[in-house]
């Protein structure tokens, strides 16, 4: 398994790309450059990662594809495509978005999101997404969220049932499908279950931490790895289990100092599991 986590760049330079990963230990990277990038720009920074054995682990497509907007929703269908077609030209291990929302807020809860006609709506703009570039290097995902597909190992076994694409795979972040008390304190069995039910899919991971307030009602909020009830041995003791370049990726820290504690907490937990990650 691989740790990877964002750095911050000025002008596309990919020497000075991975001198950063290596600072930080990283082993697994998200690519730095969009599809709009000059192609030269693009291979130097695909070779300098490959010489480097460092695995590019996601290319981001971040939009909303379910936008009641038909200009935005075509708009974010086109940048899923040209995304996952850059992902498949740097053998990423994945290109991933959310599916998006039918809220004014692309990645907010609304009352349809989860409802069936979404869930078809989702499956018919995925095939559109994958069968429009046809990936043999990649896989597109869907990272889970806690208020629209896929929001749980089951609906995320239903998604790749229907949507019935070789290319199509799993983004798992377990915090993003924390969204009750009962998942909170169960997070431990919820990630045994996601691995169970959908370790063969798994293509990258997002390494996240979790609290729960004690206030009325129920709020839960996202932290930093090491400070909220997050199942970490159990995590990576399953994560290990899979394809030695399966990456956890490391993400929403607002500090340098957050990403290196973030990471100290990470690598602690796994030697105290006698796991190691590979490169950085």
């Amino acid at each position: 398994m691989r740790l990877g986590g964002p750095v911050t760049l000025g002008d596309p330079d990919p020497e000075v790309w991975i001198a950063e990963l290596e600072r930080w230990g990283y082993g697994a990277a998200i690519f730095p450059l969009k599809h709009t990038a000059a192609r030269d720009d693009v291979q130097r920074f695909t070779a300098a990662a490959a010489t480097a054995d460092v695995v590019i682990a996601e290319v981001g497509a971040w939009s909303n594809p379910m936008s009641r907007d038909d200009a935005v929703r075509r708009d974010a269908i086109a940048y899923c495509q040209h995304q996952l077609a850059l992902a498949d030209e740097v053998g990423a291990r994945c290109c991933v978005n959310i599916s998006g929302s039918r809220g004014e807020i692309w990645d907010g809860p609304d009352p349809d999101n989860l409802t069936p006609e979404t869930f078809d709506l989702v499956v018919e703009t995925t095939r559109a997404i994958i069968d429009a570039v046809r990936p043999t290097r990649t896989h597109f995902t869907l990272e889970a969220m806690p208020w629209m597909y896929p929001d749980s190992p089951d609906s995320y076994l239903r998604l790749i049932a229907a949507i019935d694409r070789d290319r199509f795979g799993v983004h798992l972040d377990p915090v993003n499908m924390v969204s009750s008390p009962q998942r909170y304190f169960g997070n431990g069995d919820l990630i045994r279950e996601s691995f169970r039910k959908l370790g063969p899919h798994i293509r990258n991971c997002h390494a996240k931490d979790i609290t729960l307030a004690t206030g009325l009602t129920v709020h839960l909020d996202e932290v930093r790895p090491g400070l909220g009830i997050l199942d970490y041995a159990t995590f990576l003791r399953e994560l290990s289990r899979l394809d030695p370049d399966t990456s956890v990726i490391l993400e929403h820290l607002a500090e340098p100092g957050d990403y290196r504690a973030a990471g100290e907490y990470v690598r602690g937990v796994a030697a105290r599991e006698g796991l190691t990650f590979i490169g950085g």
